[in-house]
């Protein structure tokens, strides 16, 4: 959310019109190469057959993403992220103030707001303010996100200043968390276990469907800033586990990219 306009990044790490492949669709050779460099590739559930996605993407195939900056006119920053049919605008905003525990430390504040528009899931539903009250999950995602970002920020170079992170949901299909983040500048993204298969960016139809949810969260330095793994049927395996960390580690370095394309910054 720096400076510069008109950058919009199309959609990409997408196949051509025809060419989506299913695992099961990888050949003999492409197989024996593997297991030439590690022999227990093989064994591997990427390289199994398994039940095709209903996106009709491959197990590690991200859907198509679009960040597209200074998406509003008033605020610091702002960009529109997108994850397939997932939206969420985000905005940055200062303050010249800080929380009461941070005065006279000359020291910075970062804090993050999540929600989501009435009609942005398939049924209306209501507004948080008209309950009067957030739910957990809200109170949950938007601690997510700014420790997501305090995680990388200097606040000490902010100065006695507070950044808001304003992340709002315009439409959900899976996923609205990692966009969320994603879109504020870290890169995050879910993965899990569908069918048995472990797969990268579930959409909603596999995110409520799903055996395992993770969601990882990743510095351009390739630290670990939070990864959240829950179990939603069977319990999963240290090994399972290595492999969805691995699935993410990889896109995310893709979604990294990205983010700096977008901001301009050379040699990336």
């Amino acid at each position: 959310m720096a400076a510069g306009r008109g950058i919009r990044i199309i959609p990409f790490l997408t196949c051509a019109p025809g060419a989506h492949v299913r695992r099961r669709q990888l050949n003999n050779d492409k197989i024996a190469r593997l297991s030439l460099l590690h022999p227990s590739m093989t064994d591997s559930p990427l390289l199994k057959p398994s039940p095709a996605r209903p996106s009709g993407r491959r197990a590690n195939q991200l859907r198509d993403v679009r960040i597209t900056r200074h998406y509003t006119k008033h605020a610091e920053g702002s960009v529109l992220v997108e994850f397939g049919d997932t939206k969420v605008i985000c905005t940055a905003s200062i303050a010249e103030r800080v929380p009461e525990f941070l005065r006279g430390r000359e020291q910075g504040w970062l804090t993050a707001e999540y929600g989501m528009l009435p009609r942005a899931t398939h049924t209306r539903s209501d507004r948080e303010a008209a309950r009067g009250k957030q739910t957990g999950r809200t109170q949950e995602i938007q601690r997510l996100i700014a420790r997501a970002l305090r995680s990388v920020f200097d606040l000490n170079a902010l100065g006695a200043r507070t950044l808001h992170i304003d992340c709002d949901v315009i439409q959900a299909d899976g996923g609205t968390r990692t966009a969320s983040i994603t879109g504020a500048f870290v890169a995050a993204i879910s993965v899990g276990v569908y069918e048995g298969s472990p797969v990268l960016d579930l959409d909603y139809d596999e995110d409520s469907q799903c055996d395992t949810d993770m969601n990882v969260v990743m510095t351009g330095a390739g630290g670990f800033v939070e990864v959240q793994d829950t179990a939603e049927g069977a319990p999963f395996t240290r090994d399972e586990m290595n492999e969805l960390i691995a699935l993410a580690d990889s896109d995310i370095k893709a979604l990294i990219v990205k983010q700096k394309e977008a901001l301009g910054i050379q040699g990336v």
